[in-house]
């Protein structure tokens, strides 16, 4: 008896050192898999948060330029700088002057160059006559070209030999820069992957969680202060209760039809819009936020309700002056959870049409404007490999966001949490 006693232990010792086994497994998996996953972002995507740049001199002929005195800022928009740019590139290869070749040399530069130029001008109109030295950026293929993402040699090559001797001369004159890339953070979607920005999508995306935010958290803790504390517990109040906790799993792609059946169809806001976008994930948030805050209520100890009766306190007082401040921590953390998950949100954004290109960053919530969960779409679709390390780089962005957002829900709880008590 007493051996079949001791084999039954070292089985069930056996098990449980299996079974920690597995644990430990599992959890050396899961973070090999992550480790993996942010490894293959970074090294796709750092490099976008950098530019190839071209050296130029470039003379600011007013003729070229087609602009006459008074040199006002409209007047400096509508100049022509294009041809400005391709002198200073052609002066720096005088032997080039077959057309043919002529065409080939100016696909260093990107279409931005020109622009370059013009909002040099237009800060400092008094250089109008002189010459300068400006940094203009290159094509893509040629931005690839210098972070090796672009091969030399081999088959569908995009350079001629010409263009690569081209190339290398410039690097060997001190031509090529490589600065930190402003634009891409600053700047708005383009066609041009070295022009590409997501500063018209970050603020789209502020926008709409700031209308979500606006409309969800008052709306959700007033939604379960009422069905915890107020509401008579019937056969109503089940069905609602029960529907709230289904909302909760509900594919987000049937919110994006709802906001294009109802706000769009039916009561016309303007689409792509982030009000129309932050009223969408305002409903796809408030169920996230109800559950939390009614966790929160049932978590506060009932003698707190009782103090407050007993000191002379209404219902009303009680749950405003002392349940929810004790509750406050948890339904904050569930409010910038449920936002979290919001700003990775794509598909109700593309059901009410924010997927279209938008090439400026919105002033106001009422101005046409991509997310940023969709500008990575829509980067990951295109062909160019410009856009493959823009798509890794904005996916970093977007990641840092949740980051910050989860550790925010995390500090405010603390803090919240240490003034309760």
């Amino acid at each position: 008896m007493l051996t079949t006693n001791k084999k039954r232990l070292r089985k069930r010792h056996r098990a449980e050192t299996r079974f920690r086994a597995y644990g430990v497994l599992s959890l050396l998996v899961a973070v090999g898999i992550l480790f993996t996953l942010i490894y293959s972002i970074v090294t796709h995507g750092y490099s976008a948060f950098y530019r190839t740049t071209l050296l130029l001199d470039i003379e600011l002929d007013p003729e070229r330029i087609a602009v006459s005195p008074p040199y006002s800022r409209s007047a400096l928009m509508q100049g022509r700088y294009s041809s400005l740019v391709k002198r200073g590139l052609y002066a720096l290869f005088p032997e080039v002057t077959d057309r043919r070749d002529r065409r080939e040399l100016t696909a260093l530069l990107s279409p931005g160059a020109e622009l370059a130029v013009r909002d040099y001008l237009i800060d400092h109109p008094d250089s109008l006559g002189t010459t300068i030295v400006l940094e203009v950026p290159m094509s893509s293929d040629y931005d690839q070209l210098y972070k090796e993402h672009l091969p030399r040699s081999g088959e569908n090559l995009r350079f001629s030999e010409q263009q690569l001797q081209w190339f290398d001369r410039l690097l060997q004159e001190g031509r090529i820069r490589y600065r930190f890339n402003t634009q891409f953070l600053f700047g708005a979607d383009s066609r041009y992957p070295e022009l590409a920005g997501i500063a018209g999508a970050v603020v789209g995306s502020f926008y709409a969680l700031l209308v979500c935010f606006l409309l969800s958290f008052p709306l959700g803790i007033a939604a379960a202060t009422y069905l915890e504390e107020f509401a008579p517990k019937t056969r109503l109040t089940r069905i609602i209760e029960a529907n709230i906790n289904n909302l909760a799993a509900v594919p987000s792609v049937i919110f994006g039809l709802l906001g294009l059946a109802i706000f769009l169809n039916v009561f016309g806001l303007p689409r792509s819009t982030p009000l129309v976008g932050g009223i969408v994930l305002s409903l796809m948030t408030l169920p996230t936020i109800i559950i939390a805050t009614r966790a929160s209520i049932r978590s506060v100890s009932p003698g707190i309700r009782q103090a407050g009766l007993a000191m002379g306190a209404s219902p009303v007082q009680v749950v405003f002056h002392h349940v929810l401040p004790v509750a406050l921590p948890g339904t904050l953390t569930g409010t910038i959870i449920g936002l979290a998950q919001a700003l990775g949100e794509t598909a109700p954004l593309l059901m009410i049409g924010m997927v279209a290109f938008i090439a400026n960053v919105p002033a106001t919530p009422l101005d046409a404007s991509a997310a940023l969960p969709v500008q990575i779409f829509l980067w990951a679709e295109s062909a160019e490999r410009g856009f493959v390390e823009k798509t890794s780089a904005a996916i970093m962005v977007i990641m840092m966001f949740l980051i910050m957002m989860n550790l925010l829900a995390v500090i405010i709880r603390s803090k919240t949490q240490s003034k309760v008590e």
